[in-house]
C-alpha cells in the first residue's frame, strides 16, 4: 500500500474491490471507451473478478503491479506499472480514473508517488507513460511531472476501429531525484 495523504491511497487490487470497480467501469463504459481498449470485453462483474487475478499473479511474479486508486475511502480508478522490466530497470505506468472524479489532483499525486516507488523502491533506471496522442487528459499527467516527451509511437493501438498513435514520456532516476525538480513534484502532495 501506498499512502499518498490522508484522503487517497494506493493499493494492490483485490477481490474485495471487484464490486466497486466494476460498477465504476459500468457506469462510466462511453467516457473510458474512448482511449481503453479493455472496456468493451468487460461486460460483467466476473471479468473484473478475472482482471484481479491477473495482476496478483502478475504482482507474485514481479512483472507488473495494478493498484486501486482509492480517495476519500472510495474507490475511484486504477493506475500501476503495466510492465515491469527488471533486467533493463523500466517501469511502465498506465491509470485510468471514473470522470466525476477528475480535476482533483488524484491521478497527478497518484502517478508521482508511483515514480518514486519505482525510483526509491524497485530501484528503476526509467519510467515510461505512453498516451494516445490525442488524450490530452492523459498527456497532462507526465507533462505536469516534467516527463520528457521522447517521441510518438505511430499506429501503436487499436482502439475497436481504429488505431492510434502513441506519445511516449520518460524520466530517469536522476533527473527525478534533481532536488529542483522534487520540490516541484513535492507541491503535488498537498493538493
Amino acid at each position: 500500500m501506498i499512502k499518498i495523504s490522508d484522503d487517497l491511497l494506493l493499493r494492490p487490487v483485490n477481490p474485495e474491490d471487484a464490486n466497486a470497480l466494476f460498477s465504476l467501469t459500468d457506469s462510466d463504459r462511453e467516457y473510458l471507451r474512448e482511449w481503453l481498449p479493455w472496456v468493451d470485453g468487460t461486460k460483467t462483474n466476473e471479468d473484473t473478478i478475472n482482471y484481479i487475478a491477473f495482476s496478483q499473479k502478475g504482482e507474485k511474479d514481479g512483472t507488473l503491479l495494478n493498484l486501486s486508486i482509492v480517495w476519500n475511502g472510495e474507490v475511484v480508478g486504477i493506475t500501476g506499472f503495466n510492465n515491469i522490466d527488471r533486467t533493463n530497470r523500466v517501469a511502465t505506468i498506465g491509470y485510468w480514473l471514473g470522470s466525476e472524479y477528475q480535476g482533483n489532483g488524484i491521478m497527478t499525486r497518484a502517478v508521482h508517488a508511483l515514480t518514486d516507488f519505482a525510483f526509491k523502491q524497485l530501484f528503476m533506471n526509467k519510467v515510461e507513460i505512453r498516451a494516445a496522442v490525442e488524450n490530452k487528459k492523459s498527456r497532462s499527467i507526465p507533462e505536469r511531472l516534467k516527463y520528457t516527451q521522447e517521441g510518438t509511437l505511430r499506429s501503436n493501438e487499436w482502439l475497436y476501429d481504429h488505431y492510434v498513435d502513441h506519445a511516449v514520456y520518460g524520466i530517469l532516476a536522476d533527473e527525478w531525484h534533481n532536488d529542483s525538480n522534487s520540490s516541484i513534484n513535492k507541491s503535488f502532495y498537498s493538493k
